[in-house]
């Protein structure tokens, strides 16, 4: 009964370090770029401001 509830404490110990570490790695290793913020777009930016300057309603900024 006790070798049971050890196998059953490692595999749960391993499953947890595996969910911490390793679907981070395996994640990253797709080649999966994060898309970028519309804060950080140069091209959203200058449509931004270009919308500002006309002055075209206040209510939304341009669709990206």
């Amino acid at each position: 009964m006790l070798y049971v509830l050890a196998a059953v404490g490692a595999i749960t110990v391993g499953v947890l370090l595996w969910r911490a570490f390793g679907g981070q790695a395996a994640e990253l290793s797709r080649g999966r770029v994060p898309g970028i913020a519309p804060d950080d777009d140069p091209e959203f930016l200058r449509r931004l401001d270009e919308h500002r300057k006309r002055g075209d309603g206040e209510e939304q900024p341009p669709q990206q």
